[in-house]
């Protein structure tokens, strides 16, 4: 396979053409573990590993492109988050960021509870194993088959996003004769450092109920009163990439007067306080996200303190991270086929996926890096944007990198931190096949989300 160098494109510390100044990094051929999975390396020849398997031989094996989910970091991160909040708080995993079978199990096992958004989830959950009382259930829309199913499974707490949902929650549980254990998710009026589109507390948005007007106020007098449902506390979500812990504490600090409001009125001192997720993730290295033991500390402390000062007994505390364990355990494996150098610009590198299994940087403009995987390289590094072979000018899978010069047709990159939303939110956009998922662990990978086929795109065609 040639390597030739492709003209054209800049090299070096240059001026980007939306004005950003960038620089390459000092060895291409590194590889930041804050972005990468902690058992990924380089071998002797330069080629990557996962759990001691090459990238070489996991793409022979199992095609490109593919998600390779180290089940080792992966485990490892649960276990961090569960000593850092210990017994005396409740982690639950955002399953939206991706769930699966194998993933329900591997939480079971480490003693982490499960969060879900939709019936599918709530259905994978429980075919794998996970007990129905260490399930939550969210939505701002869920249907009432979806209630009933949660109510019937025996979750252990649905949380509230509206008015009509607590009636509507109640009515299904007294239907079955059940009292259903329930929070009310509240917004805050806090406005994280964070995309619009995934900023989740402002009043202006679908989730939840206003502290504003002393709505959230009401909806905790309505739900006291009915006798199909068990209030155990207030539940806010402030948004998601975030790494700074100032707008947990406002959040917190609302929260807590809303629980002595309801001391207050009803002599009652809810026993529970979720503060959702959104800890953010180091996508480059630019990036300095906290650690769980950090953010334990910190929430800690910050509700602590806040009870103290309205005379509250401290809640049990939850919170719900998802993308802060799965996402850096994994990472997306292409294969180079186009190679466009564009003169004076940048080179344009066009691999086998894109906006069909990446849809985040289209959608929010995130950030990723990316590496030659399948050796390493001693060329110059020229300035590159990834994209896929979607028909979308804004297919783009890496914005702005650097890459060897020598790169060619037939190359492997590796696109890290892809754990989180990437597999949840793949489409079939052109008619794309929706990538596997395969988990690797001390040497053996085994898929456990297997490729989709054509054959499975016409299955579902019936006309």
């Amino acid at each position: 396979m040639s390597r030739s160098a492709h003209p054209a494109g800049p090299r070096h510390a240059d001026v980007l053409p939306e004005g950003h100044y960038a620089a390459p990094p000092a060895d291409l051929n590194a590889l930041d573990p804050k972005v990468w999975s902690r058992t990924v390396a380089r071998d002797e020849h330069g080629v990557v590993t996962v759990g001691g398997l090459r990238v070489t031989d996991l793409a022979e094996e199992f095609g490109t492109p593919a998600y390779f989910l180290d089940e080792t970091d992966f485990r490892a991160r649960c276990r961090a988050w569960a000593e850092a909040f210990g017994t005396e708080a409740d982690v639950y995993y955002a399953g939206k960021a991706f769930l699966s079978r194998a993933v329900v199990r591997w939480l079971h096992e480490e003693g982490l509870n499960l969060d879900v958004c939709s019936g599918g989830e709530l259905s994978t959950a429980l075919s794998a194993g996970m007990p129905a009382e260490r399930i939550a259930f969210h939505g701002n829309n869920k249907s009432e088959a979806e209630i009933r199913t949660a109510v019937e499974a025996g979750v252990g707490r649905i949380v509230l996003d509206s008015f009509q949902e607590i009636v509507r929650v109640a009515h299904v549980a007294q239907s079955l004769g059940k009292r259903q254990r329930v929070q009310i998710r509240v917004t805050v009026g806090v406005e994280a450092h964070t995309h619009e589109f995934i900023a989740t507390a402002h009043e202006d948005q679908k989730f939840g109920i206003a502290l504003a007007g002393g709505q959230a106020a009401e909806a905790v007098r309505r739900a006291l009163k009915l006798d199909g449902l068990e209030l155990t506390g207030i539940h806010s979500h402030i948004g998601s990439q975030i790494f700074d812990m100032a707008g947990f504490e406002v959040s917190a600090r609302r929260v807590v007067q809303l629980l002595a409001e309801v001391r207050d009125e009803h002599g009652v001192e809810l026993p529970e306080i979720d503060l959702g997720g959104g800890l953010g993730i180091a996508y480059t290295s630019e990036d300095d996200p906290r650690e769980p033991h950090e953010i334990a500390k910190a929430l800690g402390e910050i509700v602590t303190r806040e009870c103290e000062a309205a005379g509250l007994r401290a809640p049990r505390i939850s919170v719900e991270p998802g993308r802060a364990i799965v996402g850096p355990t994994a990472f997306t494996l292409y294969r180079v086929g186009t190679i466009k150098p564009l003169e004076g610009l940048r080179t344009y590198v066009s691999v086998d996926g894109g906006m069909s299994d990446n849809i985040r940087t289209a959608l929010y403009d995130a950030e990723y890096s990316v590496a030659l995987v399948s050796r390493a390289s001693a060329a110059e590094p020229m300035l590159s944007r990834v994209v896929g072979k979607h028909c979308e000018s804004g297919d783009i899978v890496v914005r702005d990198a650097f890459l060897p010069v020598d790169l060619a047709p037939g190359d492997l990159l590796a696109v890290p931190a892809t754990g989180a939303y990437c597999r949840s939110m793949a489409s079939n956009y052109n008619h794309a096949l929706r990538p596997p998922v395969v988990a690797v662990k001390d040497g053996e990978a085994r898929v456990v989300v297997r490729r989709e086929t054509e054959e499975d795109l016409l299955r579902l065609d019936v006309g």
